[in-house]
């Protein structure tokens, strides 16, 4: 279940990472997000890679 959670944590995380400007290739600028946005969205993306990571990686070390 612990890799289930992380797992999701991790996904969610990079999705947020990967969609984090909100561009679409300069069509639609007026909709995009500002730097402050773009830096807050990467920002808790990484914060919920790393939360994913750390439980996963910590279990791994602690199984040798």
């Amino acid at each position: 279940m612990k890799t289930l959670i992380c797992s999701f944590l991790i996904l969610t995380g990079l999705f947020l990472v990967a969609g984090s400007a909100g561009d679409c290739d300069g069509k639609c600028m007026d909709q995009a997000n500002t730097l402050s946005e773009m830096f807050a969205l990467a920002g808790i993306g990484l914060t919920l890679m790393i939360a994913g990571l750390l439980p996963l990686a910590i279990s791994d070390s602690e199984r040798d």
